[in-house]
């Protein structure tokens, strides 16, 4: 888990230094790292998926890591937002966009983080546009304001993973931030 962080910190580095190529590669590098995590890990360490499907799709993939989440997880607990997070990202990756609503409704029963990132999967999944652009703003803000990241690095990773969804499904944002650099 820890070596995970560490290259996904690196590929956030490099992507805020406008090395895209080398952030594509050190996200895909953290992608299967997350895994290696997930696969040694409690059953119950949903965090490693969610993770993985961050990464990859930040590395340009995703589908194939969705397909693994949604088979590793189908008897998880219905009551976990991480869980819930990890399936209705996986789902909507797979454009399983009625899931994708499903399980962002019972992931936002784990406060505040998950409840805007809730709202933007199911806005994406629903086709509302301005309703995702408004629920991505919402958590920009909120990167903008921690004092602290996961990787050291100050980016908005989740923001960016939606705003590459969301582009892959024809869906423009422009959501300024110094924490939410251009992938393309």
């Amino acid at each position: 888990m820890t070596a995970a962080v560490q290259r996904d910190g690196d590929a956030q580095r490099a992507l805020l230094a406008g090395d895209r190529d080398a952030a594509r590669r050190a996200f895909a590098d953290a992608a299967e790292l997350y895994r290696q995590s997930w696969e040694v890990a409690p059953r119950t360490a949903y965090g490693r998926l969610v993770g993985m499907l961050k990464s990859s799709t930040l590395a340009g993939g995703g589908s194939s890591e969705a397909e693994y989440v949604l088979a590793a997880l189908p008897d998880a607990d219905p009551q976990s937002a991480t869980a819930s997070y990890a399936r209705a990202l996986a789902a909507l990756i797979m454009g399983l966009d009625e899931d994708a609503q499903v399980w962002a409704v019972r992931m936002s029963a784990g406060g505040d983080a998950f409840v805007r990132t809730a709202e933007a999967i199911a806005a994406l999944a629903g086709h509302a546009g301005p309703r995702f652009e408004a629920a991505l703003e919402g958590i920009v803000r909120d990167f903008e304001r921690r004092a602290e990241h996961l990787t050291g690095v100050a980016i908005a990773d989740t923001a960016l993973m939606l705003e590459v969804l969301a582009a892959r499904r024809g869906v423009a944002v422009a959501i300024e931030s110094p924490v939410l650099p251009a992938l393309r």
